[in-house]
């Protein structure tokens, strides 16, 4: 993982609450609430839990738990405040490779779209694994491939023109670059997961327009600084909101997203 991958930090947090959330993020944030909630956990972990997406949306459908959000970056935790204070949830700043929690204080580990970003995703399982009670469950999600989603796709291929030489590779180098389902449980099980499965979930995006679009990835997550890394001549967001209207129209657009849901269990004992 390149050095800036897990950087959210200036203006990318509000941008990327602002626009990547409603986009991709949403969607999502009730799919895994729905399936945490079945679980009826009363203490729960979100690792990697941005700007709050997750952590509202467990929190809507968990009302009487316990949860703590963490996230490496603070810059996102400070907007999630903002979006979501008070309540029963406490914010709290952590890294997931070192979680500053005692063995076996979970009854449920949850994080969206977050364990791509771990740089050693062993040590960050083990961690999980640690701070869950025995029998607990760790939930969480990847992205599929980027082509088969559809705005990030044309994103990367506007980008790739734009950039010929020297195309960003952030979106297929982390977000799109951990999504082998049959790697991803085999890395839960040397963990010491049991009882691992996954399920392909596949929604379909909506933003008002194309520009809003180019500003979610242009501007509201790491790509902004390999963009601005490169010096660009032209307007990128402007270049990348043409291409996407060209594929998707102009006014409201959709697309198709596609991601992997991961459960897997504590043993009795861990």
């Amino acid at each position: 993982m390149a050095v800036n991958d897990a950087c959210f930090q200036g203006d990318i947090p509000a941008a990327y609450d602002r626009y990547m959330v409603p986009i991709l993020f949403d969607p999502y944030a009730a799919d895994l609430a729905q399936r945490l909630a079945s679980v009826h956990p009363h203490r729960v972990l979100e690792v990697a839990a941005g700007s709050g997406a997750l952590t509202r949306a467990i929190s809507a459908a968990l009302t009487h738990a316990e949860i703590i959000a963490t996230d490496l970056n603070q810059a996102m935790l400070d907007v999630a405040v903002r979006r979501h204070p008070g309540g029963h949830v406490v914010w709290r700043q952590a890294d997931a490779l070192s979680l500053p929690f005692p063995d076996q204080t979970f009854d449920a580990v949850t994080s969206q779209f977050g364990v791509m970003f771990f740089p050693d995703k062993h040590r960050a399982y083990h961690e999980i694994l640690r701070v869950l009670k025995p029998k607990g469950t760790f939930l969480f999600n990847t992205w599929d491939t980027v082509e088969s989603n559809d705005f990030a796709a044309a994103v990367r291929t506007a980008t790739d023109v734009l950039f010929p030489d020297d195309p960003p590779e952030f979106f297929r180098r982390t977000p799109h670059g951990y999504f082998d389902p049959e790697t991803i449980l085999s890395e839960l099980e040397r963990a010491g997961f049991q009882s691992a499965t996954f399920a392909k979930v596949e929604k379909t995006s909506h933003t008002s327009s194309a520009r809003d679009a180019a500003t979610a990835f242009c501007r509201g997550s790491p790509l902004r600084l390999e963009i601005e890394a490169r010096h660009p001549k032209v307007d990128v967001v402007a270049r990348v909101t043409e291409a996407l209207e060209k594929t998707f129209g102009k006014g409201p657009i959709e697309g198709r997203m596609s991601a992997f849901v991961f459960t897997a269990e504590a043993p009795r004992q861990n």
